[in-house]
């Protein structure tokens, strides 16, 4: 299996949890987080690590996720809408509820295209949270 072009059927993503998606989607947005920084100059690590920290921090993931919503297709907002209602246990101290949430729906949108294969999209909607 090539585990980084994947395409899996819509049903076997169907029985993936809430959580499960977040999770790949997790790592997704911070892999996309980590190369935009390369190529917009970051040259250090600690510049590099400190500004990947703030980015995949579930406030800023919140503020860029909702850019993206009226731009939703319908079955892009049901996943999000998914991630928002996932049984989340904790919150970090940084960020409120109501944050988290909007940061665990986007990470459960990433994943949900990642594992479709949706490369393209995921790639369209990065770019439109990363416009100044």
């Amino acid at each position: 299996m090539d585990y980084f072009s994947l395409a899996l059927e819509r049903d076997k993503i169907n029985q993936i949890s809430n959580l499960g998606l977040a999770h790949i989607g997790d790592g997704v947005y911070e892999l996309m987080v980590r190369s935009w920084l390369i190529l917009h100059g970051k040259a250090t690590n600690r510049g590099l690590h400190r500004a990947t920290v703030e980015l995949v921090a579930a406030p800023a993931q919140a503020a860029r996720a909702e850019k993206l919503l009226p731009l939703l297709e319908e079955e892009e907002g049901e996943a999000f809408h998914r991630g928002r209602n996932a049984k989340v246990h904790g919150v970090p101290k940084a960020a409120s509820r109501e944050e988290y949430q909007t940061a665990t729906a986007l990470e459960t949108l990433f994943g949900w295209l990642w594992l479709q294969g949706r490369r393209e999209r995921l790639n369209q909607l990065f770019e439109i949270m990363m416009e100044d």
